[in-house]
């Protein structure tokens, strides 16, 4: 028995070694190199103009790529005045919303809230949500945790040549990790 575990505890430190350096390699796979992105810019795609559930503009801050997809970041430029997105499903992402300009109606659950410049919002993975634009125009900063499929998403409804309808709509949430659990909210 002392044998045995006199083994395995050598085949383990003889492991350590092998195992530091692939994590060593992880970490500096991660850490990458900073980067700037000036104001009024997007990084990688350029303005991301949306179609289907509204026409605003998204800006890549921070790309999942660049983390490894575990954070994405946008800045929403609002320019869809009572239009936002239909009551859906993340499954496997947090959301976080932070209100730059203008006001917006979130639904979180069963909840609702009204937020204004200087205002956030948390929205959890697998609780219902959905929010619309109430002022004439407005700007967000958007983060999802992890990343996901969220930036493929936008730049696949701004690369369609129409706008989507509803079962189309559907389709292109459930192929991104969410799903579609009711209509656009509408202003109370």
């Amino acid at each position: 028995m002392k044998r045995k575990k006199f083994i395995t505890a050598t085949l383990a430190t003889a492991m350590l070694p092998l195992i530091g350096k692939s994590f060593g390699m992880l970490n500096q796979a991660e850490v990458g190199k900073g980067f700037k992105i000036n104001r009024g810019e997007g990084r990688l795609h350029g303005h991301i103009k949306l179609k289907g559930v509204n026409a605003n503009v998204l800006d890549v801050k921070v790309s999942g790529t660049d983390t490894g997809g575990n954070l994405a970041v946008f800045e929403q430029t609002s320019v869809s005045q009572g239009k936002g997105t239909p009551l859906h499903i993340h499954h496997l992402q947090d959301e976080m919303f932070y209100v730059l300009e203008g006001e917006y109606f979130f639904k979180v659950g069963d909840d609702k809230f009204h937020l204004a410049t200087g205002d956030s919002i948390f929205l959890p993975m697998k609780v219902p949500h959905a929010w619309t634009q109430i002022s004439e125009k407005g700007k967000m900063t958007v983060i999802f945790q992890p990343a996901g499929k969220m930036e493929n998403f936008f730049v696949t409804l701004a690369g369609l040549d129409h706008v989507p309808d509803r079962e189309e709509m559907v389709k292109l949430f459930a192929d991104h990790e969410m799903q579609i659990v009711g209509p656009p909210l509408q202003l109370e």
